[in-house]
């Protein structure tokens, strides 16, 4: 008895099935463009700053680096969302990203957690707390729980800190995985980062902070003022942010050192439960 031809024929694409994978591919690469788009429309206020509170919309197509139709374009969607208001010929930010703050103060779970333990180590120390979190590769004091005026710091709330610089920092890089770490290094190394030593020495230092458990700095961001940091983590020790406590050379000379390492550790611990 003959074989059967148990071989299965290719399917050919039929005009139907060649249309529906166009229209996929049309579809995912709209999405892309969409998401690109909105992302450098958003990254426009950034533009905004002390020095240039009011930009017009040309100012903003130079700065953001697109026509300046587009630059109207972003300007009028960002207006209409609040983000933007207009002001004397130009615009500045607008009343919304404050509505987006305060939801930030009162809904950050990372927040919610540490506010309790940075107040009982204000308290108990006299010091000044700070949480200080990592966005992609930023490092931003978000929260501070203060027994004193904080108004002096060079690097307070909501302005980005120098990645390898200040306990607060430290705390956080020395807790990232191997390889974030080093492109970090090589990136802070190629815009000419001072702090930067060889690779070694900084991986050196970065796993010296792991051992410890903490980082201190004295004046590395603030003239006479000393740091105190230890790492927050969620789930599969993932680090996401550092408490810190500060005080100048006279406040922490009242206090004994390792004393207030172990208070400041704990108290991670206790918000880094609370995170899991």
């Amino acid at each position: 008895m003959p074989r059967a031809n148990t071989k299965t024929k290719p399917l050919k694409a039929t005009p139907k099935t060649a249309r529906k994978t166009r229209s996929v591919a049309v579809k995912v690469r709209d999405s892309e463009q969409d998401s690109s788009s909105l992302s450098r429309m958003l990254s426009t206020l950034q533009l905004f700053t002390r020095e240039h509170p009011v930009l017009s919309a040309e100012e903003i197509a130079k700065g953001a680096g697109v026509p300046t139709s587009t630059a109207y374009r972003y300007v009028k969607q960002l207006a209409t969302a609040g983000l933007l208001v207009r002001w004397k010929g130009g615009y500045t930010l607008g009343p919304s990203i404050m509505e987006l703050d305060l939801q930030i103060r009162e809904c950050d779970p990372v927040i919610r957690a540490a506010s309790e333990p940075m107040r009982t180590l204000c308290a108990q120390t006299g010091l000044n707390a700070l949480l200080t979190k990592l966005y992609g590769n930023k490092v931003m004091t978000v929260h501070i729980e203060s027994t004193s005026d904080t108004g002096s710091l060079a690097y307070g709330r909501g302005r980005p800190l120098p990645l390898f610089r200040g306990s607060s920092s430290k705390a956080i890089t020395a807790f990232l995985p191997a390889a974030k770490l080093r492109r970090l290094f090589e990136n802070g190394e190629a815009q000419g980062d001072e702090q930067l030593n060889d690779w070694e020495s900084f991986h050196a230092s970065m796993s010296n902070i792991r051992r410890q458990g903490f980082a201190l700095s004295v004046g590395e961001l603030n003239s006479g003022i000393e740091g105190i940091s230890a790492p927050v983590f969620i789930e599969s020790r993932q680090v996401v942010g550092s408490i810190t406590l500060i005080g100048d050379a006279a406040r922490m000379a009242l206090l004994r050192e390792e004393v207030v390492i172990e208070m400041v550790k704990a108290a991670a611990a206790t918000v880094s439960s609370a995170l899991q």
